[in-house]
């Protein structure tokens, strides 16, 4: 796979894909974290150094039915200005051709961000016709959008043969490919895994592979409670997934078989509705009476968790232990951002896998405090599954 540092730019027209699915406020229609366009800086910057001009693509949302204004590229333009400091150019399509006697106008330094991509079902579908055109928008193709690589669309990777000898893989792309190698062929010992967030279902193949790399597994989130209602115990109205109780089991059988330390939370911050303004209590995992549910990790938990935690080498975080959004039920997931936190400034490597994590380690002030924190929670997953991503397999 070729990275930017391969290449010079100058008098280049680079047509970049980035991963600008950023929030927006609903009421304003403003950037409310500009995480990804900030990630994106240092390849879109090496271009312009260069003297290349640049030609940037990405989706927004899950747009239904073609053009959708809340979903329109236009409203990241003033976050994206600040960041790159200069003027943006847009284009309203991504493949008139208004749009590319735009890219093709564009001087030294110049920058052009084209509308959704996504407006455009034959985007979704990996149309070849619908790629063709987005190559038509320059001469060298760079994807640096980690976050889209397990998706097999026609601007992450059929966009790609149009550019043989001609593409590369952003810093960004790069990045993120090289830290989680880090994780899954050259991690120190002792590895520790938490795996959090609500459904076992979305992270049985996660876990399954993990099981055969770590020194101790911890389990927390609404995922938790199928595992204690797989051993008999009483969960109240707790999230469960009655079809996964077998599994379950079978999984607490491969870590003992493997020699892996499980970490199942022993007691829960419990609640009689999901709401911050419910009445909350503590339960043993065992015995969460009707009516109730856990909604985090309780204290005896947090002091498990932290322990494990404690004097590891490699870690691995990918959801949280509650539901950290409301701040009722937020110590767990707050609890193991710190203690990541303090591991790493003893030396040990951190990885933030993503989606939730991400935002939780954001939310409590320790982004700077880890070793990396990936913008790509589906494709990070995928890949640290074992699994091939089309975005980074088109690049090599």
């Amino acid at each position: 796979m070729f990275h930017l540092d391969d290449f010079s730019f100058n008098n280049i027209r680079v047509v970049m894909r980035v991963d600008f699915n950023v929030p927006l406020d609903k009421q304003t229609q403003k950037v409310t974290d500009d995480t990804r366009i900030v990630a994106a800086l240092a390849s879109m910057n090496k271009i312009l150094n260069d003297g290349g001009s640049l030609v940037l693509l990405s989706h927004l949302g899950r747009p239904k039915n073609g053009h959708e204004e809340k979903y329109s590229l236009k409203h990241i333009i003033p976050e994206l200005e600040s960041a790159l400091k200069l003027s943006v150019e847009f284009g309203d399509d991504c493949i008139s051709n208004e749009t590319l006697q735009k890219a093709i106008n564009l001087k030294p330094g110049q920058v052009l961000l084209c509308e959704n991509l996504r407006f455009y079902k034959e985007e979704e579908k990996g149309d070849l016709a619908f790629a063709e055109k987005l190559a038509t928008l320059g001469d060298f193709y760079v994807n640096d959008a980690f976050g889209t690589a397990h998706r097999a669309h026609a601007s992450t990777v059929v966009m790609a043969q149009f550019f043989d000898g001609k593409k590369a893989a952003g810093y960004l792309m790069a990045a993120e490919v090289k830290n989680a190698d880090r994780i899954m062929k050259h991690a120190e010992r002792p590895f520790t895994a938490i795996v959090g967030g609500a459904k076992v279902s979305d992270k049985i193949l996660i876990i399954e592979k993990l099981l055969d790399k770590v020194d101790n597994l911890i389990v927390g989130g609404g995922m938790v409670y199928t595992f204690f209602k797989a051993q008999g115990a009483q969960i109240g109205n707790s999230l469960v997934e009655n079809e996964k109780l077998e599994f379950a089991l079978k999984l607490i059988q491969m870590a003992k078989d493997k020699g892996v330390k499980l970490i199942l939370p022993t007691d829960s911050v419990i609640a009689d509705a999901f709401s911050n303004d419910a009445k909350t209590g503590l339960a043993n995992n065992t015995l969460i009476p009707d009516g109730w549910m856990g909604l985090d990790i309780g204290p005896e938990s947090i002091k498990e968790v932290v322990g494990a935690i404690s004097g590891s080498k490699t870690i691995l975080w990918n959801g949280p232990m509650g539901v950290f959004e409301m701040e009722k039920f937020q110590q767990g997931t707050k609890a193991v951002a710190e203690s990541i936190a303090v591991e790493t400034q003893k030396g040990a490597f951190s990885l933030i896998g993503g989606g939730d994590s991400a935002a939780a380690i954001n939310q409590f002030g320790y982004t700077n405090q880890v070793s990396y924190v990936s913008t790509g929670g589906g494709a990070l997953l995928e890949y640290i599954e074992g699994k091939e991503l089309p975005g980074v397999v088109a690049l090599q």
